[in-house]
C-alpha cells in the first residue's frame, strides 16, 4: 500500500491531522502505517481469541472429548491467571529492551503453536489425557498472552498517538468480530459436524496469531532506553505514591463482573435454549461489533466517562436480570439471549476504557510497571473472586449477579474520580 493511500486511510479513520506533541517527528511521521498495522495485527488477535474462546468452545470441547468437569473447570482460571499474574515477572526483561515489539510479535507466535497443540489433541485424544494436555498448551498459550499484554500498551504509546489510540484498539476488536460472526452463524447453521468446525476453528485461530506476530513485527518503534530498575519493587511503590493508580486498579477490580457473569446469567435458566454454543458465540460477537469502534472513540475523548458508563451499563443490565428472574419472566424468549449481549456490550466498554486510560494516565517511562501491576493485582482478584463467587453460586446464582450488579456501580462511583487523561 503506498504511503498516500496508507495517509488517506489513517485520515479517514482517525478524522484528525494533528500530531501528538510528545511524540518524537519520526514517530509521528510512521504513524499512519502504525496505526494500520496495530489494527491489523490486533484484529487478527482478537479473532483467534473467539475461535479458542475458553469460556464457550473449549468448554464444549472438552465436554465433547469426555475430559469431564474438573478439566472444564479449570479453563477459564488457568486463561485468566496465566494471561495476568506472570506480568511483573516477564516485565523487567521486557524493559530491559531497547525494541518492544519483539514481545508482542512473539508472544503470537507461541499463542498460535500452542492452539495449533490444543487443536492436534482434539483431534488425537479424549478423556483426562485430552484435558490435562489442552489445560497445559492453554497455560502456555496465556503465558505467551501474558508477554503480548505486559509490552502492547508501552508499544502502543510509541507508536499512536495520544488521541487515537482508543480508535486503533476499537476498530481492531470490530474487525475481529466480524470473523466470530461468521464462526457463530456456522455453528448455528448446522451445516456440517460441530466437532469437525470446532476443530477447524481452533486451527485457523492458530494461523491468525501467527500472522498477527508477522504484522506487528514490522511496526516502525523507536528504540527505548533500556531500564534496569526493580519493577516488582518500583511498582509497588508507585502504588503507593499514585493515588490516581490506586483509584484506577480498584475501579478495575470491581469491574470484573462484566468478565465473570455470563455462565452464571446462562444458569439461571438452561431451558432457555441460549446454552447453544453458536447463540453465546454470536451474542458476544455481535456486541463486539456494534460497541467496541463507539467506545474506542468515546475512549479518545474521555476513558473515564467510558468507564464510567460501562460500569452503570454492566450493573443496570444483571440487576435488571435478577429482577426479571425473580418476577419469572427470564425463561420468555429473548429475554436471556439480549441481556447476555447487553452485558458483553458493557464489557467491551470497561475492556476500552481501562486499556486507553491506563495508556494515557501513566508517562511514556511507566506505562510497562502501571501495566504489570494492574493486571497482577486483578489477576490476583480474579483468581480469588472467581473461586469465591463460584461457591456462592452453588447457593443462589441470583445471588452471584446482584452482587456483580452492585460492584458495576460501585466502580461507576468511582472512576468519577478519575482524570481526565485525554488531550482536548
Amino acid at each position: 500500500m503506498s504511503n498516500t493511500a496508507t495517509q488517506k486511510i489513517f485520515d479517514g479513520l482517525t478524522r484528525t491531522k494533528d500530531p501528538d506533541p510528545d511524540m518524537p517527528d519520526a514517530a509521528q511521521k510512521a504513524e499512519p502505517g502504525n496505526f494500520l498495522r496495530h489494527i491489523w495485527s490486533l484484529g487478527a488477535s482478537k479473532l483467534a481469541d473467539g475461535l479458542i474462546d475458553p469460556k464457550l468452545v473449549l468448554s464444549w470441547l472438552l465436554t465433547h472429548l469426555g475430559a469431564g468437569a474438573f478439566w472444564v473447570g479449570l479453563l477459564v482460571p488457568v486463561r485468566e491467571a496465566g494471561a495476568l499474574m506472570p506480568q511483573l515477572l516477564v516485565t523487567p526483561v521486557i524493559s530491559r529492551a531497547k525494541l518492544r515489539k519483539y514481545f508482542w510479535a512473539g508472544g503470537a507466535v507461541v499463542q498460535g503453536a500452542s492452539a495449533a497443540g490444543i487443536a492436534l489433541v482434539g483431534l488425537t485424544q479424549e478423556g483426562a489425557v485430552a484435558g490435562a494436555l489442552i489445560i497445559a498448551l492453554l497455560a502456555l498459550l496465556a503465558v505467551a498472552r501474558s508477554v503480548c499484554s505486559a509490552s502492547y500498551k508501552d508499544v502502543l504509546g510509541k507508536t499512536v498517538g495520544n488521541s487515537r489510540r482508543g480508535t486503533a484498539m476499537g476498530l481492531a476488536s470490530s474487525t475481529g468480530s466480524v470473523g466470530v460472526i461468521l464462526f457463530a452463524l456456522v455453528l448455528m447453521s448446522g451445516f456440517g459436524d460441530r466437532y469437525v468446525i470446532v476443530i477447524a476453528a481452533i486451527f485457523l485461530a492458530a494461523a491468525c496469531w501467527l500472522a498477527s506476530g508477522a504484522v506487528f513485527f514490522r511496526l516502525d518503534e523507536a528504540q527505548s532506553e533500556p531500564a534496569e530498575t526493580d519493577l516488582k519493587r518500583a511498582s509497588f511503590g508507585l502504588l503507593r505514591q499514585q493515588p490516581q493508580l490506586r483509584r484506577f486498579i480498584l475501579t478495575r477490580s470491581l469491574l470484573i463482573g462484566t468478565a465473570l457473569a455470563p455462565p452464571y446469567l446462562v444458569l439461571l435458566d438452561s431451558a432457555s435454549g441460549l446454552g447453544e454454543l453458536g447463540a453465546l458465540v454470536l451474542a458476544s460477537a455481535l456486541a463486539s461489533l456494534l460497541s467496541s469502534f463507539v467506545w474506542g472513540r468515546l475512549s479518545d475523548k474521555s476513558s473515564r466517562l467510558v468507564l464510567i458508563l460501562a460500569g452503570c451499563g454492566g450493573g443496570g443490565v444483571m440487576v435488571a436480570t435478577v429482577v426479571l428472574h425473580l418476577a419469572g419472566w427470564t425463561a420468555a424468549p429473548l429475554v436471556l439471549p439480549v441481556a447476555l449481549f447487553g452485558l458483553m456490550i458493557a464489557h467491551h466498554g470497561v475492556r476500552q476504557g481501562r486499556n486507553t486510560q491506563l495508556v494515557d494516565m501513566a508517562d511514556p517511562d511507566q506505562r510497562t510497571a502501571y501495566t504489570a501491576l494492574s493486571n497482577t493485582i486483578v489477576g490476583l482478584v480474579l483468581i480469588g473472586g472467581g473461586a469465591v463467587f463460584a461457591g456462592l453460586a452453588s447457593f443462589s446464582v441470583p445471588l452471584v449477579l446482584g452482587l456483580f450488579g452492585v460492584m458495576c456501580f460501585g466502580a461507576a462511583i468511582l472512576a468519577t474520580g478519575l482524570e481526565q487523561v485525554q488531550n482536548d
